[in-house]
């Protein structure tokens, strides 16, 4: 398994000479100051921190496409930073060189309702987009939580807790504008709601982690903002029986907006980070989108199916005020378990099974952490068979961190054991490669070396994400 530190002999360092070169190619700043650096040398991962050789900030899609193709002449790594928000260290700048940040791009170009469609520039921040399109009565449906980049969205194929209804940032990215590595700029989809012409690069490029190509703009798929929203708390004993339980409320057919699971410890520190209340224990957050009759029935529907798993305490809501604490309080859950661990940070994985796993996977990643030393918690979406548990580390002590990616790897293998996916939403990064090759075979993995040699020959765009590091062809 490769380390940071043995990726050091690759590092790029640029000379000032090519700093000021970039400088003519940028209305923006370019940075070499060392607090710029640490800002984009860091994600919320657990990674210790690499700065880069120097931070460029990019406006239009041609200064991008221009920064691409010098760095593509003089071999210079280049890594495409937004919110940092990432949690598999994909804006790490591992081999050095430029940290090419996409936020001064945050133009929502296009608003069009007739459409259900919106353009926006990558830089564009997920809550603002909102914010803005609730004017027009409409959402963008893809809720990973964090306020990231629609840019670092497609970039990482997001998806979050509304995908058991809406779907992923693969389903709801229509088209996009996208820079390859010697600067080519190439249009990609359409934005009719078929289609069938060519290769679907776009999809090939959603989820690529910034390894294929860098995203300069996206045509979204909106939806329009429910009549009636509402929320419901249930309780149970046990990890398993809330699992099962919500295994049956999907199997029912019920269209279910939001499903999540949060074990007692998840609880506990939501409740000290929020100012709640909850009983601590395992507990199921559900929210109903529709209309005021469908959402009381189907809140009701969803209570008598939990009942027969043990469920108690079934308590809903319509009101918008404690419906959006409640949420927030889910979506808080990663900074809740770190703020109950002052000065450690946390390793989130990411795993996905069918959903006839899902119950024994869950008990599985219990059972394997509980016989461990770290402090952890499981919670996740489990209305589509994923889940994450939250492994606390000291950044003091990286032997723990050794140690909790050995863990990590213990639990990924037995997850694709059972015939699931290392990673569900959170990507590759670089610490999944060798689960990738587990799960995909080192064929199919051979395919996707092939297809970065033919799209980056010179292994510039974020080189040591996804696919283990090759040397650069000359």
């Amino acid at each position: 398994m490769e380390t940071i530190a043995s990726l050091d002999k690759y590092r790029v360092d640029l000379t000032p000479a090519q700093v000021a070169h970039l400088q003519t190619l940028v209305a923006g700043q370019v940075s070499t100051n060392e607090s710029v650096l640490d800002q984009h040398g860091r994600d919320e991962s657990a990674f210790p921190p690499v700065r880069p050789s120097a931070v460029v900030m990019a406006s239009t899609t041609e200064e991008v496409s221009r920064v691409l193709n010098y760095c593509n002449e003089q071999r210079i790594p280049v890594v495409a930073f937004g919110a940092g928000s990432s949690l598999e260290g994909h804006v790490l700048p591992l081999h050095g060189g430029v940290s090419l940040d996409l936020t001064p791009m945050n133009k929502i170009i296009e608003i069009r309702p007739d459409d259900l469609l919106v353009r926006v520039e990558a830089g564009v921040h997920r809550v603002a987009l909102n914010e803005k399109l609730a004017v027009h009565g409409l959402f963008f449906s893809v809720d990973p939580g964090a306020d990231a980049t629609l840019g670092g969205m497609a970039a990482t194929g997001a998806s979050g807790t509304t995908t058991v209804r809406y779907g992923s940032m693969r389903e709801n990215v229509m088209a996009m504008t996208a820079v390859m590595a010697d600067g080519t700029i190439i249009r990609t989809g359409r934005e009719t709601r078929k289609l069938s012409a060519g290769y679907d690069l776009t999809r090939l490029i959603v989820g690529s982690e910034g390894t294929l190509a860098v995203i300069t703009e996206l045509t979204l798929k909106l939806n329009g903002i429910p009549e009636k929203m509402a929320a419901a708390v249930v309780r149970f004993k046990n990890l398993s029986q809330g699992v099962e339980a919500a295994i049956a409320v999907v199997r029912s057919g019920i269209a279910i907006a939001r499903c999540e699971f949060l074990d007692e410890k998840c609880i506990r520190n939501v409740n000290a980070h929020d100012n709640l209340t909850l009983t601590e224990t395992p507990t199921l957050f559900f929210e109903f989108h529709g209309s005021p009759q469908g959402v009381a029935e189907d809140a009701e529907s969803v209570k008598e199916i939990v009942t027969e798993f043990g469920a108690s305490e079934f308590e809903w809501t319509t009101d918008e005020g404690a419906r959006r604490k409640l949420w927030q309080a889910r979506h808080n859950a990663y900074w809740a378990g770190i703020a109950a661990n002052p000065g450690k940070r946390g390793v989130s994985t990411d795993m996905a099974v069918p959903l006839s796993k899902l119950a024994e996977a869950v008990s599985a990643a219990d059972a394997i952490l509980r016989a461990d030393r770290f402090p952890y918690s499981v919670l996740g979406h489990v209305a589509d068979g994923n889940f994450h548990c939250l492994i606390i580390t000291d950044p003091e002590k990286p032997e723990e961190l050794v140690e909790v990616r050995e863990l990590t790897h213990k639990l990924t293998m037995k997850i694709i054991e059972m015939g699931g996916t290392c990673t569900g939403e959170h990507g590759i990064g670089s610490g999944k490669i060798d689960a990738l090759i587990a799960e995909t075979g080192k064929e199919a993995v051979g395919i996707m070396h092939a297809i970065k040699r033919t799209l980056d020959p010179h292994q510039i765009l974020n080189p040591g994400k996804v696919l283990h590091y090759e040397a650069p062809l000359n």
